[in-house]
């Protein structure tokens, strides 16, 4: 006769695939931009969708071009383009859901005829989510040794927001460019919400007095509860907050000569809630009257872990896209940003990347140029398994000390979140092999290994683990070297 098995089925919402693919969009602008001083690109998407075999994403790419025309006056546009792609893959099917970040990557900008293109490279982060089951063996007419195996279920969830802020700076002309980056420093979840903690670096460049360029940052923190009914204190999680759109407005106070800037942020927030569960499984099973063979099953599972914040202040000489000299007035850094892989080695792991920003400056002649500076760092981390890395920059500065060499000084903001992998193991099934012959002797005494326990010794001896508990009232579980554990076997009397 067939054993039988007793099965249950784990339901879950989980991370299926991750795709990273790239597109390309252009902007082109007209004739009136002579001399491009500095060319800026932020995106947005507006959504993603899975199909059969590919994801499609689209959004909104806004482009910003800082120039000088044909008599010497720096200028500004700004123009929107549309864009969708796709990105092909097998894994891909109606059911997932698609969750995407996007990011510039780099802005290029070439000359064709009269007419000025913009072409923005874009990054896409695509996680697809689907539902998937696992079928686990819960019970059997054997001896079985539960043991429970941890899962994790992703909750998805998201929302928008708002954020403002209102500071004072020297009176000012016409803004020309603004910049925008956003800082996670802490995701927590509490009772029905997933709650993001950041800043936001926000970078201004402008016109002072009628020719001439400024440039400030103001870092703007932000606090965003978004609804998840699943969510508790006791879960972790993961937010990407991007900004969707700047109102900025500037009220100038000529008899204090300040001007009050107002900044009003939409902010669109995705997250992911990550719970927990213990599920009771079997991890070893035996049966009295026969041999098992059994089957096992495994899973593996991806969470969020702790949050690692540091700050890194960089400086050096930066390497330079053209040259310069002691005639040449620097007058504003913008666009400051940094790019940064992990690296680990046998001496530990590092942060290795580039700050990179755009600098401004007027000749002897008048005229304005935009010079692009960059400057590698090493930064060593404390950080163990697999994590996800933003660095963001910020007070950047840069000054000629020597004929032609820029020194450049920057702060670091390393934020490094844990990547929790947990990988399960549990019975799938079990076959019946070969009958287990009982020894015919009233008692039987067998000395074990040091360090076996109950189980272990319970299975080797085919008996169950109360049996030998019974039997061995006073033995402690692990055995001790030296230790001997007795079964005795009841016999009938035969006439």
């Amino acid at each position: 006769m067939a054993i039988k098995t007793q099965m249950e089925t784990f339901r879950t919402l989980g991370k299926v695939c991750e795709l990273n693919p790239q597109t390309a969009v252009e902007c082109k602008f007209g004739s009136e931009a002579v001399n491009v001083l500095s060319a800026y690109a932020s995106a947005s998407l507006s959504g993603a969708e899975a199909g059969n075999g590919e994801v499609r994403y689209f959004g909104k790419a806004l482009f910003s071009l800082v120039y000088e025309d044909s008599e010497k006056r720096v200028c500004r546009a700004e123009k929107g383009v549309e864009f969708t792609a796709k990105v092909q893959d097998e894994r891909v099917y109606p059911a997932l859901t698609a969750r995407a970040c996007i990011a510039v990557e780099n802005v290029s900008v070439r000359r064709e005829g009269a007419s000025v293109y913009l072409t923005a490279l874009l990054g896409a982060d695509i996680s697809l989510f689907g539902e998937y089951s696992i079928e686990y063996m819960a019970d059997g007419d054997f001896i079985v040794k539960h043991e429970p195996f941890t899962a994790i279920t992703a909750h998805l969830c998201g929302g928008a927001t708002e954020a403002e802020d209102e500071f004072e700076t020297d009176c000012i002309g016409d803004i020309l460019l603004h910049s925008e980056s956003v800082n996670v420093t802490d995701v927590v979840c509490e009772t029905g919400t997933l709650r993001a903690e950041g800043e936001i670096n926000l970078g201004i460049l402008a016109l002072k007095g009628e020719n001439d360029l400024v440039s400030f940052e103001r870092l703007v923190p932000f606090r965003v509860e978004i609804p998840c009914e699943e969510a508790a204190f006791n879960m972790s999680g993961t937010a990407h907050v991007s900004v969707g759109g700047v109102a900025l407005r500037a009220e100038a106070d000529e008899s204090r000569g300040k001007c009050k800037i107002t900044a009003e942020f939409s902010l669109n927030v995705e997250g992911c809630v990550y719970e927990e569960s213990s599920v009771d499984g079997i991890a070893d099973a035996y049966s009295k009257e026969c041999k098992l063979k059994l089957l096992r099953g495994g899973a593996d599972y991806c969470g969020a872990g702790e949050i690692v914040r540091m700050t890194e202040r960089i400086s050096g000489r930066a390497a330079l896209s053209s040259s310069l000299d002691f005639s040449d007035v620097l007058q504003a850094v913008t666009l400051q940003r940094a790019e940064a892989n992990l690296v680990k080695g046998a001496d530990g792991a590092r942060l290795e990347g580039i700050e990179l920003a755009t600098l401004l400056v007027r000749g002897a002649d008048g005229s304005h140029r935009g010079i692009e500076i960059s400057l590698p760092f090493s930064v060593p981390v404390q950080v163990d398994g697999d994590c996800k890395v933003n660095v963001f920059a910020c007070g950047t500065s840069a000054r000629q000390r020597q004929e032609g060499e820029i020194e450049v000084e920057a702060t670091l903001k390393i934020t490094m979140q844990k990547t929790r992998a947990v990988h399960a193991e549990f019975l799938v099934g079990a076959e019946e092999g070969e009958p287990v012959v009982e020894s015919d002797s009233a008692i039987s005494v067998y000395i074990p290994r040091a360090g076996d326990g109950l189980w272990e010794l319970s299975k080797q001896l085919n008996k169950s683990p109360e049996e030998v508990a019974e039997n061995n009232p006073d033995i402690e579980f692990p055995v001790k070297e030296g230790q001997r554990v007795i079964i005795y076997r009841k016999k009938s009397l035969t006439k």
